[in-house]
């Protein structure tokens, strides 16, 4: 994931369809069976994206749960930035073990489009269900003040930020995409701890740190689609599919 460049606020929102998630299947697919690939059919826009691969319990209930999820803040050209990174989300996520051929009847593909990148005035400043959020901040050692308060505030972050920084300490950054706090019924205050914890920090979370905070929110545009769907949707492309 890059955080270096930041995307226009302004880019109109590109509606993410099923054949995003069908060219995503597809990379992955004829990487482990080394088929030769369907050509994209739909518009090379350029995108942030993100691709999630969730995988189908073997319980009765198959229900889903992730195997994998990366993805750019940098524009990407949807054809080749959906290739790559169905293979990275698949291969590279350090949570996971790499996906194997096996299991590509249990997946689902997901594609997230991200667009209105803005800048909250606090860690606050954002609505579940809406908006996807990307934190980062310094390392606690150099908050100006050692506040012992644990109430949340809506004051902006950028008071709260020491005048100075040592070179030598890490930054800490995470994000969470829109649809992930709905999913875990999660307030602005859990998300917010969460993605604390999620960007590698495990000493005790505070309200001054809380506020140290630089947040900018971000929406999205998203599709998902079976195995079976994306098998239906080779075939009908004249290609051939073997697992």
């Amino acid at each position: 994931m890059s955080l270096a460049q930041q995307p226009d606020p302004d880019s109109a929102l590109k509606e993410c369809c099923q054949d995003h998630c069908f060219h995503a299947f597809d990379a992955l697919y004829c990487s482990l069976a080394r088929a030769d690939p369907i050509q994209p059919q739909f518009s090379d826009d350029t995108c942030p994206l993100f691709v999630t691969w969730n995988i189908k319990s073997n319980k009765s209930s198959g229900s889903y749960h992730l195997r994998g999820c990366i993805g750019s803040f940098d524009p990407l050209t949807l054809h080749q930035g959906i290739a790559d990174y169905a293979l990275i989300s698949a291969f590279r996520d350090s949570r996971f073990r790499r996906i194997e051929r096996k299991e590509l009847p249990r997946l689902q593909c997901g594609i997230s489009l991200l667009v209105h990148f803005e800048d909250a005035e606090s860690y606050l400043d954002w609505t579940v269900g809406v908006h996807g959020i990307l934190i980062s901040f310094p390392h606690p050692s150099l908050l100006a003040t050692n506040s012992s308060s644990s109430v949340p505030s809506p004051l902006s972050s950028q008071s709260y930020l020491p005048s100075t920084r040592l070179s030598h300490k890490r930054k800490f950054s995470a994000t969470y995409l829109p649809d992930v706090m709905p999913e875990q019924g999660w307030t602005k205050l859990d998300a917010i701890d969460s993605a604390i914890r999620k960007a590698g920090w495990d000493g005790k979370i505070t309200e001054e740190l809380r506020r140290s905070i630089t947040l900018r929110r971000y929406q999205s545009s998203k599709a998902t689609a079976t195995w079976d769907e994306y098998v239906a949707w080779r075939e009908a492309n004249g290609g051939e599919v073997s697992v």
